[in-house]
């Protein structure tokens, strides 16, 4: 099971946070692969949307799309 991110909401955790996309990829060791996906609506694992989570200190539900 996959699910996806909602764009904006990633982008308004990364505000909260003063980070960047750029800032996931260098120091929360995300691929520029999986930031690609996730910008290009494709599924991520549960597993990067956890780990994406932890690193903005938010909870998973609060950056995957409502209808997942």
């Amino acid at each position: 099971m996959c699910v996806k991110i909602d764009n904006q909401k990633l982008d308004l955790a990364l505000a909260r946070r003063c980070l960047n996309m750029r800032d996931l990829r260098r120091e929360k060791n995300v691929s520029q692969q999986t930031l690609t996906r996730i910008r290009q609506g494709e599924e991520v694992l549960p597993k990067t949307v956890g780990c994406i989570a932890m690193a903005l200190g938010v909870d998973p539900e609060e950056i995957v799309e409502a209808n997942n």
